[in-house]
């Protein structure tokens, strides 16, 4: 966002930037990622817990700490999406 702007609409979804940081990193904390996407802890505990129960993300402890898994062979879910891969948007991100 530019400096100055008051405009706070975003082109993806906080599940998308979710999947995004976790494909970067998985092994960030949900403290983290909620400071990097500018939303609360509570926000991302519930993403996860959708993005896994849905089958986008797989989840086990190592230690103390998470280590998420995402699917990336899992299609979009809206209708315009249809038939486009997590893979895709996250090669597309980069």
């Amino acid at each position: 966002m530019e400096p100055g702007s008051t405009s706070t609409w975003t082109f993806l979804s906080n599940h998308a930037h979710v999947l995004i940081l976790l494909g970067r990193d998985p092994d960030l904390r949900m403290r983290d990622l909620a400071s990097r996407i500018g939303i609360t802890e509570r926000a991302v505990q519930r993403i996860v817990s959708e993005l896994v129960s849905e089958g986008y993300l797989g989840v086990h402890k190592e230690g103390r700490r998470n280590h998420y898994t995402i699917r990336a062979d899992q299609e979009l879910r809206h209708p315009v999406e249809a038939g486009v891969r997590v893979e895709a948007l996250l090669k597309l991100i980069g």
